[in-house]
């Protein structure tokens, strides 16, 4: 089965969403819809600009959720239920739109790195409980391994396959933008028919930077064979800051992924 290849672009959740257009011209099947400032789906007026322009354009959508200020492994018992509450929400209004909404992991706070195995199970119980939303609502959430920060949960795919093993409505998107700054790409490459959703952007190895593919140190002939001959899922995410760069991505990726 042949990926649909999808663009997103956090940089472009306060601009107006007529940028959303050139996501079709440049060649892309979808958008991945980040559920963040002008395009929180909770929003009525947002969630009716997002479903109209999914009308027109007869692009595909996939979501992911907001992240901002949230933690769904934190000890702090009111923010960790309010983190699982707009997660949810997410999913909820998600679920016309799309059958797939990433999600990212919690991380260790100040206080939290006292009590380490209890972050981890907070963690676990938060994912249970998005799960059953998920299901609910007939859609996959999907955990993202992240970048090289120390605080982090999830950055090695074992323990992104370890966390959601097992948890009905969950599963797990690939991001091998944040696995090069930890310098994992071949190892979670290794993992990849386990993969549910995929996100590719380039970088220099340190930091998040996403840059278009071919700008950074990602090996994409490697990478792009690994994928396109061993990855089961529905679709791949670009992740950008513009249409140019979507389509100087594209380029790479039509060169890369056969």
């Amino acid at each position: 089965m042949t990926a649909a290849l999808y663009f997103s672009s956090s940089a472009k959740v306060w601009d107006d969403i007529t940028w959303v257009y050139g996501i079709e011209e440049a060649g892309y099947a979808g958008w991945e819809i980040v559920s963040d400032g002008n395009y929180r789906l909770e929003n009525p007026d947002c969630f009716r600009k997002v479903r109209d322009m999914l009308e027109t354009t007869g692009l595909g959508a996939s979501v992911h959720a907001p992240y901002g200020d949230l933690n769904i492994a934190t000890l702090n018992d009111p923010i960790w239920r309010e983190s699982i509450r707009q997660l949810c929400s997410c999913i909820e209004y998600a679920a016309p739109l799309t059958d797939c909404v990433t999600i990212h992991p919690g991380y260790i706070s100040p206080i939290g790195k006292m009590l380490p195995q209890k972050v981890w199970e907070l963690q676990k119980e938060a994912l249970r409980q998005i799960g059953r939303c998920a299901t609910e609502h007939g859609v996959l959430a999907c955990l993202e391994n992240m970048i090289s920060v120390k605080e982090f949960l999830c950055r090695q795919p074992e323990e992104l396959i370890g966390m959601t093993e097992g948890i009905r409505g969950i599963g797990m998107t690939f991001d091998f933008g944040h696995a090069n700054t930890i310098g994992k790409v071949p190892e979670f490459l290794k993992f990849i028919d386990k993969a549910d959703h995929i996100h590719i952007h380039d970088n220099h190895g340190m930091l998040d930077e996403h840059l278009p593919l071919g700008d950074g140190t990602i090996a994409w002939e490697t990478l792009g064979n690994g994928i396109s001959s061993r990855y089961p899922g529905k679709r791949i995410v670009i992740e950008g800051r513009s249409i140019e760069e979507a389509k100087k991505s594209l380029a790479v990726y039509r060169r890369y992924f056969t």
